[in-house]
């Protein structure tokens, strides 16, 4: 598939690059003190260490005005879509390597349905900070890519969001359909069916080919 730029006019209707943040300091401390699995994906919603720096304030005073927020991270190994999420709230994406985002508009799923044709490729290059509205399907990041070629090195990404989500999921009577798609505290997902959350027991609604853009 073709990859595009996160500094295209194509990625403006899910999301914007924000600038005048220095995160040279909060990516050094996510390299220096983070795990990166070699052949799997990990993610924490919060980091005590990321969120002692002065940038983490920033992010709740300035990118979300004022809301309280929590600063984690993404890290491994990943070129499949595998999964769709969505949140109350914009998320921001910072890697401290180049990565590729898979992503595609929730006005697209239709009863918890959405076909993968409708998921686009950006590249994100490292140190941009990028925030992913909240009408934006996205999922783990995945490797960058460079003349063609998937990095083997894998990725360390910062993700900040609403604070508590990604948590424990709270126990609900279902009242919508959309209900059904809780998957984590402010968390909405929809897997692939070869996709190990599917096995796990999440709501398959993506049809069509799990992308991997290694292939």
């Amino acid at each position: 598939m073709k990859i595009k730029s996160v500094f295209s006019h194509s990625f403006a209707k899910y999301g914007k690059v924000l600038t005048g943040y220095d995160t040279t300091e909060l990516l050094k401390k996510l390299d220096e003190t983070t795990k990166k699995p070699d052949n799997a994906v990990i993610y924490e919603p919060g980091d005590a260490g990321l969120e002692s720096l002065a940038i983490a304030k920033q992010f709740s005073d300035n990118a979300y005005g004022g809301m309280p927020v929590q600063v984690g991270y993404c890290n491994g190994n990943n070129t499949k879509l595998n999964c769709l999420e969505w949140h109350r709230g914009s998320e921001l994406n910072i890697p401290s390597s180049d990565i590729v985002l898979l992503l595609a508009p929730l006005s697209s799923v239709k009863n918890g349905k959405l076909n993968t044709n409708c998921v686009e490729a950006f590249s994100v290059p490292a140190g941009t900070v990028v925030q992913v509205y909240e009408t934006t399907l996205h999922y783990a990041p995945c490797n960058g890519v460079k003349a063609g070629e998937v990095s083997k090195d894998g990725f360390r990404v910062i993700i900040v969001l609403p604070k508590n989500t990604n948590t424990e999921k709270p126990a609900i009577k279902e009242i919508d359909f959309e209900d059904k798609l809780l998957w984590a505290r402010n968390k909405w997902l929809i897997a692939h069916a070869d996709a190990p959350e599917a096995k796990s027991g999440a709501f398959v609604g993506l049809i069509g080919t799990n992308i991997d853009i290694s292939k």
